[in-house]
């Protein structure tokens, strides 16, 4: 059962080599214990640890007698721009899926990382320095909504129903394709993303420290009956990191594009294409042939999306509510979705 679940959560990938030597970085912005304390803020005292057990509350408790020790413990290996072997290892616990009638398949569960606290402090202050980077170099998407700050659920929800309101005004029809990204985090490829830091002007740093934090990482599964020996696992950014969804969104950001009388919008792994014509038959033609340019892009990034989460709605106004409903459907990879009355 052990096999199974890896073979089917961690699926076997070409490693990304590993660095052959450090360097210190010039690059790299010398920490300052504020920073450190700001990140431990955000760490809740209730997250269960990783493989070594130290919770939050222990790291809490250092930093207040000398806030110097995790600034010499972590601030060498982001002027080398290198994450250790020795806190990439997690424990990841197998939980059932409630509801199903059978647990013979791997799908059937879902997991729970656990990662190191030591190791997630490090990626708090990271992902709080590439953050900053990315947006000065503008290489994350205005549209792009979730796990970034100031950018919430209701952000993108009013963003929505603006564009939708405003494209209705000139008496168009509108009409919105929802779309979800498969086992997102999983896909990020290593190889790929570094180039994209690279190009876009992120600090060497930065793009030598996530390429390390990718590489080479193994992890524990946590479950009845298991013999509780770590594995090598090659899969993208690991889930429950503090850094692996800006990760994400920045490996992803090269999907988004503009629309002439639409929008595109994204929620994380949530994609929205909204588009407006004369008809809903016109737009059924328009998100279908911006499905097919989407998923080639997709393509390139060895990402692709979940068929069966795909919705599709014809949006009304007040006045059209009395009036019959739109039935155009569209077809995605042989599955046919039909309209409906809410996503």
């Amino acid at each position: 059962m052990n096999n199974v679940l890896f073979e089917h959560f961690f699926p076997p990938k070409e490693p990304f080599s590993p660095l052959s030597r450090l360097r210190p970085h010039r690059s790299a912005t010398p920490w300052t214990t504020n920073e450190i304390a700001a990140a431990l803020s955000k760490c809740s005292p209730t997250s269960a640890p990783g493989p070594d057990g130290i919770p939050y509350s222990i790291w809490k408790q250092v930093n207040k007698i000398n806030p110097t020790i995790l600034r010499h413990i972590l601030a060498p290996l982001v002027l080398l721009g290198y994450h250790p072997t020795s806190v990439k290892s997690s424990n990841r616990v197998v939980l059932d899926k409630l509801g199903k009638p059978f647990y013979e398949s791997p799908s059937s569960f879902r997991i729970i990382v656990l990662i190191r606290t030591v190791s997630k402090i490090l990626e708090r202050i990271i992902a709080a320095c590439l953050l900053a980077a990315a947006r000065l170099k503008g290489l994350l998407h205005p549209n792009q909504c979730g796990s970034l700050p100031g950018l919430s659920t209701y952000d993108a929800y009013l963003t929505l129903t603006n564009d939708v309101r405003t494209l209705q005004r000139p008496r168009l029809k509108v009409s919105s394709l929802f779309l979800d990204i498969k086992a997102g985090f999983d896909n990020v490829d290593n190889k790929t993303l570094a180039p994209i830091l690279r190009e876009g002007g992120i600090p060497p740093y930065l793009v030598s420290w996530v390429s390390s934090f990718l590489g080479e990482r193994s992890c524990t599964l946590i479950f009845q009956g298991v013999p509780g020996t770590p594995a090598p696992v090659n899969v993208g950014a690991p889930q429950g990191s503090p850094i692996s969804p800006l990760l994400f969104l920045l490996y992803v950001a090269l999907l988004h594009c503009g629309i002439p009388r639409g929008l595109m919008i994204s929620y994380v792994d949530d994609f929205a294409l909204t588009v407006a014509s004369l008809s809903y038959r016109g737009n059924i033609r328009r998100l279908q042939d911006l499905f097919d340019r989407l998923e080639t892009k997709a393509s390139r990034l060895g990402v692709s999306f979940s068929v069966v989460k795909t919705e599709l709605i014809h949006w009304r106004t007040p006045g059209q509510r009395h009036s019959p409903k739109c039935v155009s459907r569209i077809e995605i990879k042989g599955e046919v979705f039909h309209p409906g009355n809410s996503v």
